[in-house]
Order: C-alpha cells, then sequence, then structure tokens
C-alpha cells in the first residue's frame, strides 16, 4: 500500500519508476521541468529510521533519475530538497536546474531561481493528463536503460 506522500504526488499515475525501497514520482507542480519526487516506500518519518537496505537502494534510484533527467531535460547541476513538512514520510524534491527555460509540448519552463536556490512558489503546475503522460515518457526513459 503506498504511504500518504506517494498518494499526495499523484501514485500510481505520477509513477515514473519503482525500486526495492523507493518511488520516482512526477512532482505535478514543476518549478523547473522534470521535477520529480522520491519517495520511500518504508513507513518511516525520520531519515535516520531508513533500513541499510532502503539507504543503500538509494544509489539504484539516485543513479536512474540523474540518467533520465539528463537525457530528458539537459540539467546543469540538480538539487535533492529533504522538506518534509507536510508530507511526512521521506521524501526527497528533485529539481534539475538550468540556466534559461526548457520547453515541452509547447509549455515553458524557466528556472526563475538560477543559479540560486529553486524558487518553489513559481512552478509550473501540471494537470493529470500531463503528469501521467510525462510519467509514461520517463518511465519509457528509465526502462530503456
Amino acid at each position: 500500500m503506498p504511504n500518504p506522500t506517494a498518494l499526495a504526488f499523484g501514485f500510481p499515475r505520477s509513477k515514473v519508476a519503482e525500486t526495492d525501497h523507493w518511488l520516482v514520482l512526477v512532482r505535478p507542480k514543476q518549478p523547473t521541468f522534470g521535477s520529480l519526487v522520491l519517495v520511500c516506500k518504508e513507513p518511516v518519518q525520520a531519515f535516520s529510521d531508513l533500513s541499510a537496505a532502503a539507504f543503500a537502494d538509494m544509489q539504484v534510484a539516485v543513479a536512474g533519475i540523474e540518467r533520465v533527467l539528463k537525457a530528458k531535460v539537459a540539467y546543469e547541476k540538480i538539487n535533492y530538497l529533504m522538506l518534509m513538512m507536510v508530507d511526512r514520510d521521506v521524501h526527497f524534491h528533485v529539481l534539475p536546474r538550468y540556466e534559461g527555460a526548457r520547453e515541452h509540448k509547447g509549455q515553458s519552463f524557466p528556472d526563475t531561481g538560477w543559479p540560486a536556490a529553486p524558487a518553489l512558489g513559481a512552478a509550473v503546475a501540471l494537470d493529470d493528463a500531463a503528469v501521467e503522460r510525462l510519467a509514461q515518457d520517463f518511465a519509457a526513459a528509465w526502462a530503456a536503460a
């Protein structure tokens, strides 16, 4: 059963990939194009409570995330933010960072915070159908490697 954080970020329609301990989801609000959420499947609300297996498996998830985002977004930097203020389950917001904007399906996704901290409030909100399409596109790229 997915945890409340995964559900809050649109699971299952937002699912890009899954490892033994992690879900990779498209973030419905995109501060930058390709923003994702990495959600731990373990029932923990503190980073230090992750199992050793989840910590080890995070490397698999992160490697896949960076490979897909490099191919699909051509990011210059990448930010992993562990905020956990509203959604309490262990998760990271994954934000590909770039100068300027990226275009996707006729829509512009500027990185308005570049080169400083990401501007989370300046996000492009995707509707459910757009989230699902982007998740499927990224899932295909994940599977292709």
